[in-house]
C-alpha cells in the first residue's frame, strides 16, 4: 500500500507536533524541602539539578547526558522572574537557570523530594535557592 500526503496534510501534521513540544515547556522552579533542605523543584515537584561542567549560563549536557539528566525546558516566550534567567540549547530551545547555572532532573529520581541525583559522579548537585 502505498500513501500519499499532501503539503497541507504535512504542515499540519508538523504543527501538531510543534504544539505537542511546547506544550511540555516548563513554568519557572520553585522552591520545595528534601532530604537535603530547600531546593528548586519543577511543576511536579522534582528535585532539580546543576552540573559542574556547566559554564555560567551554558548548558555542556547533550545527546546520552540530556536523556539521562533532562534540561529543565522553557516555553520560547518565557520571561526569567528575578534570579532566574534562560539559557539557549545548541538546537534553538531554551532551558531554566538559577544564578546562570542551567538546571536539570535526574530519571533515577522516582517521587518528589527524592535527592538520588546529588554527587553523581562529583559533578552533579541539588539546585539550591
Amino acid at each position: 500500500m502505498v500513501m500519499t500526503f499532501t503539503r497541507k496534510a504535512l504542515v499540519g501534521a508538523a504543527l501538531i507536533v510543534l504544539t505537542a513540544g511546547s506544550a511540555y515547556a516548563a513554568p519557572p522552579p520553585k522552591v520545595a524541602q528534601t532530604d537535603k533542605g530547600p531546593a528548586l523543584v519543577n511543576a511536579k515537584g522534582m528535585t532539580l539539578y546543576t552540573y559542574d561542567n556547566d559554564g555560567d549560563g551554558k548548558s555542556t549536557c547533550y545527546g546520552k547526558c540530556a536523556v539521562n539528566w533532562p534540561p529543565l525546558d522553557a516555553s520560547p516566550g518565557a520571561v526569567a522572574p528575578a534570579g532566574y534567567s534562560l539559557v539557549t540549547r545548541k538546537d534553538g530551545s531554551k532551558q531554566w537557570a538559577h544564578k546562570g547555572q542551567p538546571l536539570y532532573s535526574w530519571t533515577k529520581d522516582k517521587k518528589p523530594g527524592d535527592t538520588t541525583g546529588d554527587g553523581v559522579a562529583k559533578t552533579w548537585h541539588v539546585a539550591r535557592p
